[in-house]
C-alpha cells in the first residue's frame, strides 16, 4: 500500500496494524556515528504509549521497542534503522459486532472504498496505533536536532474548549493532559472525565513550538518550511487544521501591524511564526493545531451496514476520550523528522 513512507533524504516507512502482531518503523537516511540507544527512544514512546492516565485509553501496550538493525555498539551505522514493538494487548474480536458497518468519524467507509478490503480490528493502519512508529523514527530525528541544537516542544493548548491563560513551560509534563497551564490542565482533566462518563469525547488544539532552527531552512517553492510541516502535521489521522505565527487571526489585522519589522537587533515581532517566504527566519517557530473529538464513542449514532441498511451503532472498546494529552509527542516527532530531513537537504544544495 503506497503512502506509509515520509521524507525524502531522511526517511521513516511505517508498519503494522492496531491489532495485528506488531507495528514499527524502518528509518533511513540517518547520519552513522551518533550515539543512540533504546532507552533514549523508548522515553518518547512511554509519553505516547496508552494507559498513562484516567483520560487515555486503558488498553495496555508497553510498547516496549527492539532495534533490529541500523545500531552497532551503541551507535548509527547509516545503514536503516528497523524499529520493531510487538502489540501485547489486542481484543480483535471487541470489533466483530461491527465489523461490518461503518462509524460515524472513521475511515471505514474511505477504505473500503479505496481497496475494496479493510482491517476492521480497531481501523487497521487508520488506528492511532500507527503513530508508535512515527515517534520512534521523530526520536531517531530528535537526537540528530540535538546535535544541532535545535529544540521541539509540543502541548495542549485547549480542550474542550477550555484554555490555557498561561505558558509554565515546566508544568507540561507534570498534569495528564499535558497543558501549560496547570489550572486549566485540571479543568480539562475534569471536562473529560464527565464527557467520558456519558460515552462522549472532546477535541482541542495542540501549539509546537521549534527553537534554535537557523535562518534559511526550507525549499521553495513547493517544499517551503511550512508547507512540509503542515503536510507532516495533516497526516496525521486526528488533526483537521493548521496555523503558524499569528495564524488565522492575520486576516482581520492590517499590513501595518502583521509585518514583522526589524532592526538592528533583529526582529520585532513573530507574527510570521518564525517563516517568511517558507524559510525559517532563525526565530522561534511557532504553529498550533487544531485536533477533532476522538471518532470512537459509545453514544448511540446512524450509520449503514456494508449493504447499504441503516442501522444503530455504538462504538464500545478502549478509546481515548480526548486524543490531546498522547497526540503530543506525535507533534513533536512528524516536526522533528521534518526538520532532520530539511538540514539533510539543505546541506546536499549546498555540496
Amino acid at each position: 500500500m503506497a503512502g506509509n513512507t515520509f521524507g525524502e533524504i531522511f526517511k521513516i516507512t511505517t508498519f503494522g496494524e492496531s491489532h495485528g502482531a506488531a507495528v514499527g518503523v524502518i528509518v533511513d537516511g540517518v547520519t552513522p556515528g551518533i550515539e543512540i540507544d533504546e532507552a533514549y527512544i523508548q522515553k518518547q514512546m512511554d509519553r505516547r504509549k496508552p494507559g498513562q492516565s484516567s483520560v487515555t485509553s486503558p488498553r495496555k501496550e508497553y510498547d516496549i521497542i527492539h532495534i533490529l538493525s541500523g545500531v552497532f555498539e551503541g551507535k548509527t551505522t547509516g545503514t536503516p534503522l528497523f524499529v520493531n514493538l510487538y502489540n501485547q494487548d489486542m481484543k480483535p474480536e471487541a470489533y466483530n459486532d461491527i465489523q461490518n458497518s461503518y462509524r460515524p468519524g472513521h475511515a471505514d467507509f474511505t477504505y473500503l472504498q479505496k481497496y475494496g478490503i479493510r482491517d476492521h480490528r480497531g481501523s487497521g493502519r487508520a488506528s492511532g496505533r500507527e503513530t508508535a512508529g512515527r515517534v520512534a523514527g521523530g526520536a531517531v530525528a530528535r537526537k540528530l536536532l540535538e546535535h544541532r541544537g535545535v529544540e521541539v516542544l509540543a502541548y495542549t493548548r485547549e480542550i474542550g474548549g477550555i484554555s490555557c491563560q498561561t505558558f509554565e513551560e515546566e508544568a507540561i509534563e507534570r498534569n495528564a493532559v499535558r497543558a501549560c497551564d496547570p489550572i486549566a490542565g485540571a479543568k480539562m482533566i475534569e471536562k473529560i472525565e464527565q464527557l467520558a462518563a456519558i460515552g462522549d469525547s472532546c477535541g482541542g488544539i495542540v501549539e509546537c513550538r521549534i527553537r534554535g532552527v537557523m535562518p534559511g531552512l526550507g525549499e521553495p517553492v513547493f517544499d517551503k518550511l511550512d508547507a512540509e510541516l503542515a503536510k507532516a502535521m495533516l497526516s496525521i489521522g486526528a488533526v483537521k487544521g493548521i496555523e503558524f505565527g499569528a495564524g488565522f487571526a492575520a486576516s482581520s489585522m492590517l499590513g501595518s501591524e502583521h509585518n514583522d519589522e526589524m532592526d538592528s537587533e533583529g526582529f520585532l515581532s513573530n507574527h510570521s511564526g518564525g517563516i517568511l517566504g517558507g524559510i525559517s527566519t532563525g526565530q522561534e517557530i511557532i504553529f498550533r493545531i487544531s485536533v477533532k473529538p476522538t471518532s470512537s464513542i459509545s453514544v448511540a449514532q446512524k450509520t449503514l451496514n456494508v449493504k447499504g441498511e441503516e442501522q444503530e451503532i455504538r462504538t464500545i472498546g478502549r478509546h481515548d476520550p480526548c486524543i490531546c494529552p498522547r497526540i503530543v509527542p506525535v507533534v513533536e516527532a512528524m516536526a522533528c523528522l521534518v526538520l532532520e530531513d530539511l538540514y539533510k537537504r539543505q546541506a546536499a544544495n549546498h555540496g
